[in-house]
C-alpha cells in the first residue's frame, strides 16, 4: 500500500471527518457523483452527434445527368 499503512489512512480519514463532518462529506460526494454523471452524458452526446455528422457527410445523392460537356 505504498509508504503508508492502513493505520495512517484511518487517522487521515478520522481527521477529515472531524474537520468537515459527515453531512458535508456526503454533500460533496453527491456533488462529485452528479458532476461525473453529467460529464459522461456530455461525452456520450458528443460521440452520437459526431456519428450523425459523419453519416450525413457520407450520404450519397443520386440523380440523372441531363447535360454533359467536355472542355
Amino acid at each position: 500500500m505504498g509508504a503508508f499503512s492502513i493505520w495512517h489512512w484511518l487517522i487521515v480519514l478520522l481527521v477529515v471527518v472531524l474537520i468537515f463532518g459527515t453531512k458535508k462529506l456526503r454533500n460533496i460526494g453527491g456533488d462529485v457523483g452528479g458532476a461525473v454523471k453529467s460529464f459522461k452524458d456530455a461525452v456520450k452526446d458528443e460521440k452520437s452527434s459526431a456519428k450523425i455528422e459523419e453519416d450525413a457527410k457520407a450520404e450519397t445523392v443520386e440523380g440523372e445527368v441531363t447535360n454533359k460537356t467536355r472542355q
